[in-house]
């Protein structure tokens, strides 16, 4: 029972990790949309970008609950630190993507009285965003635990930290919504994006460069574990590869590559989130809670993680064939997927 104890809780805090990284990869573009809304002023083209994601964004969200139940399921004493360090933030956050996901239904049959709508699609999109790094930074910046219970202040969230983290995600959504439309779109659209595209990849790279300067300097914990001998000849290819993914995605925007931008932002993020899970493990509540400390009794792990086997493979099967089968391009003048 002890060696099972040990590794249901790696097994889970993975399944967490697989959750969160494909919400922010997935549900990432189509918030970078709703960001982008603004700088495309044309019903035309507006309808273009909605029908490009049309397909998909509802079934996005899918990996926001999966990770939230994998969240709770899995580690109840951690949820139960973390919501309440961060009550206004989520609220804020469930908020705007209600607001955003009824504008993006209420758009189509309020014609052509759906100013307001598109006004709350962007909005929605840009809080959410916002407000899911204003989560990350609080998280990061470590949560006051006493007796394993949340012993901070109501706005212990609120901080340059947090903030900057919050203008990084939007930064870095609207980066993803940029190369999704150089994707999915044809024509003014698409060049459109295509503009945006590099000083968007700029942003992001600096803020990827503040974090990288800030966490070290400090926690000297994150100093430690990626500056220390032999640990920094085995994480140098982190940003190695960031670097790389940076440049191909630049290459991308400027050569009019269709996939490649895509792909590349993508792999920025999940760059990212693998250089936050180096710096923080084994904690799921720095530094206060690590996995095994925050998990579930190993039978209600072991409950969770077969529902997950079952579950998991029909999500990621279900995004698959959704891809496949509204793959190809939208161009002006196309039918609507409403």
């Amino acid at each position: 029972m002890s060696e099972l104890s040990d590794i249901l809780p790696v097994i889970l805090v993975l399944v967490l990790g697989v959750a969160v990284a494909m919400y922010v990869v997935l549900d990432g573009f189509d918030l970078g949309i709703g960001i982008l809304f603004p700088w495309y002023p044309k019903e035309s083209e507006r309808d273009q970008i909605m029908n490009s994601v049309a397909p998909f964004w509802d079934g996005n969200e899918t990996w926001l609950v999966f990770g939230g139940v994998s969240l709770w399921a899995g580690f109840p004493k951690a949820f139960g630190i973390i919501l309440p360090s961060v009550y206004m933030p989520v609220i804020v956050l469930l908020l705007a993507l209600i607001f955003r996901g009824v504008a993006f239904e209420f758009r189509w049959v309020a014609k052509p009285h759906h100013r307001k709508w598109d006004i709350a699609f962007a909005w929605g999109s840009t809080m959410a965003a916002f407000a899911q790094g204003l989560i990350l930074g609080a998280l990061l910046q470590g949560i006051k635990v006493e007796d394993g219970q949340f012993a901070g202040r109501p706005l212990d969230w609120l901080t340059p930290f947090s903030v900057m983290c919050g203008l990084a995600l939007v930064c870095g959504y609207a980066l993803l919504g940029a190369t999704w439309i150089m994707m999915k779109t044809a024509g003014e659209v698409e060049q459109r994006a295509r503009r945006f595209g590099v000083p968007l990849l700029l942003l992001m790279l600096g803020f990827l460069a503040l974090v990288s300067i800030w966490t070290p300097l400090q926690f000297e914990r994150v100093a430690q574990r990626w500056f220390s001998t032999p640990n920094i000849f085995f994480l140098v290819p982190v940003p190695l590869a960031t670097a790389l993914a940076a440049l191909l995605c630049w290459l991308g925007i400027r050569r009019n590559f269709a996939i490649l931008p895509f792909t590349t932002s993508m792999a920025l993020f999940l760059l990212g989130f693998l250089g936050l899970l180096i710096s923080y493990a084994p904690y799921i509540v720095p530094y206060s809670m690590t996995i095994w400390q925050g998990a579930s009794p190993p039978s209600s792990q072991l409950f969770y993680l077969i529902g997950a086997a079952i579950l998991l493979p029909m999500i990621i099967f279900y995004t698959a064939l959704v891809f496949w089968l509204f793959r190809g391009r939208i161009r002006p003048g196309d039918v609507n997927y409403h």
